[in-house]
């Protein structure tokens, strides 16, 4: 039992609240005071680690009566969706689930959370204790811990002891990477929707556990703003419901009128909408939530006190003020309609059964397309509560396909998978597959297209009928086969741990198709297995092989003896790849395995730059790649030391996107040139082939200005622009991440494993002539390449005849030019397998 009373944040810290930025420790150090001083009305959580093993907590709070209760109220929630079995009682409290400080360095959250917290406790509240009557309240208050003490720990040492709110103090000046992001600079806000970070993972396999109805996520903006709360600006996402559009009206009356009655100043309807499924506002919307994104003006540069342009101060303690008023209002709006609340959420749910939104009702993934990539698809789905099943039969359709971009005949056959729309999450399912989000506004805050087909790089159709679909998973021991009929696997198939039959194989044979066989490449490599690449077709066997195809031979591996047929094995079955045993090297067609046609792999020793200049995400999207993804060995280079480093120990060097004109000095360019020559490898993504392209012995180059506009005599008119238009007129030259049709060259190693196009998703134009001689132009944009997404007209035509991906001989060497980057995000499955032949296959 506690002893002592309950203490306010500043009785327990020693310190006010708006005094110092309290450490992540020190803040869940607080909410264990609070909830053991709240028996029989708080529970903790822990739910999770982060990367930085730092812990992830909830904290439940309800009246006595419904804390005794919890479970049953929480299995009943998921009744009224029709994920639980049993008849839902529609009479219960509405479930409200706050989160803070996503944003490491958005630190007024936490500070906020601490004093809320509080008032739930405090049994002298009666306002709060009032509201708690018809709520469950889930508190996380702290998303990003390793950021947030990234942030606080830095600012808390360099801070005067007496706050200097100069913007010009060092104070407001956070350093490279910053505390927004988590430990591998991933933006958390991002991730609802991909879960490509654990914390993502970890939070939302609890929030899918309970599908609150409202759920509110709480951050900041550039310290010159006021403060933003719902309704949201457009564009609004088409499934969005009336009742969520309604109800993002009234929880922002009831937040106006705390402000209005302390003449806090305030805005809504701009900048902050409801379109990309991705946010702590958007992904639970889809979940039939009441989604909301609050922003407090201040962020990182606000530090504890900071002069705003307007002359004004702004100060911690009227921060943390803001967010807890509208924490507050939040829970006194859910308390006070919470009937409405339960009723329209059933409601969400019954009609996502019975009646679900848009014109699709089967989204259909080819069997036949990838199977290591269909059983990732399958396992995000799973992840999202998602259902699917098998189709039951071989069938012709009407439907849209996603490769050719057209109503067409498709054929489906019994290995598909089939996500029906008549299931409880299908406003989730339609948002995550329609082809095209219905746009109503191209002025959006992020992406524009990001359907799982494309992403995942999969063969799917969508169409306007149900089908046919059985429950069962295809049998553990199949391939298959071109064309989708399953066939039993040779006996001579390697599957996991599956010992091979017969006499000892001369070779094992792995295709080259996803992640999962680069995650297998890998792990074989640094276990001292030597191994091989096919640069050409070959038949052995009876079986057919592709570019890119792994060899893996006895010979060279003989001082591994019994251990090299147990390591096969185990890391096939370790990775989830399908190895084939072959008792000898003679092809049908094609090279033998021996050929001049199969190449040796050596393990290359890996580098990627980081540090000022370099984009954070874009080097922490590199970093997670090798480090969670595939498993595989990197040292990180400082840019602050870069030109100072031997190069010549590495192999691979990654620059990600980033600025290098303060990065690559003339003399710094100069010795990675000479490291190229000298057999070194360089791929450079985004900004980083950006910058090589203006530089000497480079032969990337920028096209040309619009020749549409050459030779023409400009009209005097055109300088005159209404000012009100000058940012509907900038989104004609951007691209609103768009996917885009590549046309690949695949006999080249770095486009091994793929068709002739790859769905790449372009966020910016990459405006770069084709290479002339010297160089490969492995991936470009021809006409008619668009797939999905809001491109501005301007944009569309720099997006025609562009050179996107390929690379250079350069002495020795290659350079590895990446105008798109594969990696963002780490959601877009099917560019990662181009990012492992750029590091493991070219130029060996």
């Amino acid at each position: 039992m506690p002893t002592g009373p309950l203490l306010t944040p500043a009785q327990f810290l020693g310190y006010e609240l708006g005094t110092h930025f309290t450490p992540h420790a020190e803040l869940l150090r607080y909410v264990e005071h609070v909830v053991q001083h709240s028996p029989g009305r708080m529970q903790q959580q822990r739910y999770g680690r982060t990367y930085e093993n730092r812990p992830l907590e909830l904290v439940y709070v309800a009246t006595p009566e419904n804390m005794a209760h919890l479970e049953d109220i929480r299995r009943n929630n998921l009744r009224l969706a029709g994920l639980e079995t049993g008849s839902a009682a529609t009479r219960q409290p509405a479930v409200v689930w706050l989160s803070y400080n996503v944003h490491g360095n958005e630190a007024v959250s936490s500070e906020a959370v601490m004093q809320v917290l509080y008032d739930l406790a405090n049994p002298q509240n009666q306002q709060v204790q009032q509201w708690l009557q018809d709520l469950v309240v889930i508190v996380d208050p702290c998303v990003n811990p390793d950021g947030r003490d990234r942030y606080a720990q830095w600012y808390n040492r360099v801070a005067n002891q007496r706050p200097n709110a100069s913007p010009l103090s060092w104070e407001h000046h956070e350093p490279w990477p910053g505390g927004r992001y988590n430990h591998y600079y991933f933006d958390l806000n991002r991730d609802w929707a991909w879960q490509t970070q654990q914390e993502s993972r970890q939070r939302i396999a609890v929030y899918n556990q309970w599908l609150p109805q409202v759920h509110a996520d709480f951050h900041e903006m550039g310290p010159n703003n006021p403060y933003y709360f719902s309704p949201a600006a457009k564009p609004f996402h088409a499934d969005l419901t009336e009742w969520q559009r309604k109800f993002q009206n009234i929880i922002g009356d009831y937040n106006r009128r705390v402000f209005d009655r302390n003449s806090w100043l305030y805005f809504t309807r701009e900048t902050y909408d409801l379109f990309a499924p991705f946010y702590g506002d958007t992904w639970p919307s889809f979940n039939g939530a009441i989604g909301m994104t609050y922003e407090q003006g201040g962020g990182s540069p606000a530090g504890l006190s900071y002069v705003k342009a307007d002359g004004d101060t702004l100060t911690l303690a009227q921060r943390i003020e803001h967010h807890h008023a509208t924490s507050l209002a939040t829970m006194q709006a859910a308390a006070e309609r919470h009937e409405e609340l339960v009723r329209e959420f059933q409601k969400f749910y019954t009609d996502a059964r019975t009646r679900p939104r848009g014109e699709y009702k089967s989204y259909v993934l080819a069997g036949s397309s990838d199977p290591g990539q269909v059983r990732a698809l399958t396992q995000y789905l799973d992840r999202q509560q998602i259902s699917y099943g098998f189709a039951a039969k071989r069938s012709r359709q009407q439907g849209y396909n996603y490769i050719t971009g057209k109503t067409e005949n498709v054929q489906i056959e019994p290995s598909d998978v089939v996500v029906s729309m008549y299931q409880p999450k299908s406003t989730l399912v339609k948002v995550l597959f329609e082809p095209q989000a219905q746009l109503e506004d191209s002025l959006t805050y992020d992406l524009t297209a990001w359907s799982l087909p494309y992403a995942f790089g999969l063969k799917g159709y969508a169409l306007k009928n149900q089908l046919l679909v059985v429950s069962s998973r295809l049998p553990a021991a199949t391939v298959i086969e071109k064309g989708g009929k399953p066939a039993p696997l040779p006996a001579s198939a390697v599957t996991g741990s599956q010992p091979a039959t017969g006499n000892a194989p001369y070779a094992y044979l792995a295709r080259w198709n996803n992640l999962q066989d680069v995650r297998f490449l890998s792990r074989l490599m640094q276990q001292g297995v030597k191994m091989r690449v096919a640069d050409e077709p070959f038949e052995t066997e009876g079986q057919k092989y592709q570019r890119g195809t792994l060899i893996i031979p006895r010979t060279g591996n003989e001082r591994l003896g019994a251990r090299f047929d147990q390591l096969v094995h185990a890391q096939a079955d370790s990775a989830g790849v399908l190895v084939q045993a072959v008792q000898s090297g003679l092809s049908t067609t094609g090279g033998d395995l021996g050929s001049r046609t199969v190449r040796p792999l050596k393990m290359p020793n890996v580098a990627i730059l980081a540090g000022p200049g370099v984009d954070a995400t874009a080097f922490g999207e590199v970093w997670h790649f090798f480090e969670q993804q595939v498993g595989y060995p990197v040292t990180v280079l400082g840019t602050d030391y870069f030109n100072s480093v031997p190069l010549s120990r590495f192999d691979v060097l990654i620059l990600p996107d980033g600025r290098y004109d303060d990065v690559l000095t003339e003399r710094g360019l100069e010795s990675v040139k000479t490291w190229v020559r000298g057999g070194g490898r360089l791929i450079a993504l985004e900004g980083a082939a950006r910058f090589l392209s203006g530089s000497k012995d480079f032969l990337l180059k920028t096209k040309p200005a619009d020749s549409a506009a050459t030779g023409r005599k400009a009209s005097p008119y055109t300088a005159l622009r209404r000012y009100a238009d000058a940012e509907r007129e900038e989104i004609g030259e951007r691209v609103q991440g768009s996917v885009y049709r590549v046309q690949l060259d695949n006999t080249h190693p770095l486009a091994f494993g793929y068709g002739d196009t790859y769905y790449a998703l372009l966020r910016d134009v990459p405006n770069y002539r084709f290479l002339p001689k010297g160089g490969w132009n492995v991936g470009v944009l021809k006409k008619d390449s668009y797939a999905a997404g809001f491109a501005g007209r301007k944009a569309q035509r720099a997006l025609t005849d562009s050179f996107v991906l390929g690379t250079q001989d350069m002495g020795r060497g290659q350079v590895v030019y990446l105008g798109d980057n594969p990696l963002f995000r780490a959601f877009w499955q099917g560019g990662k397998l181009l990012f492992g032949n750029a590091v493991f296959i070219v130029g060996q």
